[in-house]
């Protein structure tokens, strides 16, 4: 069994590690926690255990700027293919809800402002700003002039299009030539329909109505929204391209910026050539693509489920504890997990995060940091961790809120920090 090892005022404190994790984190806010390194039966299997080992080096990205350094989402890895940048939302704004889009060169250390003046609907997401044509480009959502509209910037010659209007963005893979796009969940307007934009071309095409996703789960819309009219929302491409996930929203009466915009329901699976439905599920969770674009990695009541849409089995992760608000994600290779927990939520007392990465078929996971969150960019919608690894799965990226900044961090193996000293 792992066993964490607690370094407090009164000295050192043993305890042990298991599925339940929970008692050993009781009792953790009446001392000082100093640092927390996994031991044992973990750090006997490093190279098994992940990418990410709990000796990792933690850091901000951006050192010491009075500055939000923003990430977007657990979806997707603001590290560059290459490895050679990081792409983030900064901003001076205490809410964040202005700022600008732009480039760390991990070499250098020098950044670069790709997009000034722009706004976003909070601090959760930021502006889903992603990397696009292999990290060549990236593209964002912006509010202007009280329109929304979808943009890319060439990273070499900072050469801006407007790709879409009216309309906000989904989420894509690097490599792939088209992002998802659907009307803003408190008002969708005329696009309550799934529209992939082609970035070779600049065509907008519907890939899927909201009345074909009705049609095919007429029972339940109905049970769930009554005759209010739905819009597909948050739409999640598959790494190939050839699946889309996303759930349903109807706008609730609370308008911008607020948590009572929509009511947002469902996990729906669907095959984009044929438009065809491939795995539904009353409750979103948080779930995420593994590689191979058939699996899901998800969290329900909690606890890490992986889901096969080509056959609908959900297989429950029994091995591994709890991890209460978690937004995991695979590793790139898709052996491994990482995923942020709300402490307190087991153990109590202030917003304490964590971010845990772990192994699938071992049952172990490591403490890559431990964080109080409960500060950070002043949004209407707080700013969540949502770790997420880097391209070549040797580091992790995750916002922390400790302080007046929500600021992106980074964890390093020994050996990928040994390379960017």
């Amino acid at each position: 069994m792992p066993t964490l090892f607690v370094a407090t005022g009164d000295g050192i404190t043993e305890r042990l590690l298991s599925g339940d994790w929970s008692a050993s984190m009781k009792g953790l806010n009446q001392a000082v926690l100093l640092f927390v390194v996994i031991a044992g039966s973990l750090a006997e299997a490093d190279d098994d255990v992940g990418p990410v080992a709990s000796r990792a080096r933690v850091r901000p990205v951006l050192a010491e700027a009075d500055c939000h350094s923003i990430h977007s989402y657990y979806v997707s890895s603001p590290e560059s293919p290459d490895g050679q940048r990081v792409l983030l939302y900064r901003s001076a704004a205490r809410d964040g809800h202005r700022g600008e889009i732009v480039v760390f060169e991990r070499s250098s250390g020098a950044l670069r402002v790709l997009a000034e003046n722009v706004e976003v609907e909070d601090a959760h997401r930021a502006a889903c700003q992603q990397w696009i044509r292999g990290g060549r480009a990236v593209v964002f959502h912006d509010l202007r002039d009280g329109e929304w509209v979808v943009a890319s910037v060439d990273v070499e010659s900072g050469e801006e299009r407007v790709l879409a209007r009216g309309r906000q963005l989904g989420w894509t893979t690097p490599a792939a030539n088209v992002v998802p796009l659907y009307g803003p969940h408190w008002n969708p307007g005329a696009h309550r329909d799934l529209e992939l934009l082609d970035l070779d071309t600049g065509e907008i095409r519907t890939a899927l109505t909201a009345e074909e996703v009705k049609a095919a789960h007429a029972d339940w819309i109905a049970r769930q929204f009554g005759e209010r009219p739905v819009s597909i929302f948050f739409p999640v491409l598959s790494p190939d391209g050839k699946c889309v996930l996303f759930k349903l929203a109807t706008p609730a009466g609370g308008g911008f910026r607020h948590s009572a915009g929509s009511e947002r329901q469902g996990l729906f699976v669907y095959e984009l050539s044929r438009r065809r439905p491939v795995y539904f599920h009353a409750t979103w969770g948080h779930p995420a693509w593994h590689p191979d674009s058939r699996h899901l990695l998800n969290i329900w009541n909690s606890r890490l489920v992986l889901i096969d849409t080509d056959t609908g089995e959900v297989t429950k992760v029994d091995n591994l504890p709890a991890f209460p608000g978690g937004h995991p994600s695979f590793s790139p290779d898709g052996r491994s997990f990482v995923t942020d927990v709300r402490i307190d939520a087991v153990a109590g007392g202030r917003p304490l995060w964590g971010v845990v990465s772990g192994d699938f078929s071992a049952g172990q996971h490591r403490w890559i940091h431990r964080f109080e969150n409960d500060r950070g960019a002043q949004s209407w919608r707080k700013s969540h961790p949502h770790p997420v690894f880097s391209p070549d799965g040797r580091g992790i990226y995750f916002n922390v809120s400790a302080d007046g900044w929500t600021r992106l961090y980074v964890a390093d193996t020994e050996l990928r920090a040994a390379a960017t000293d």
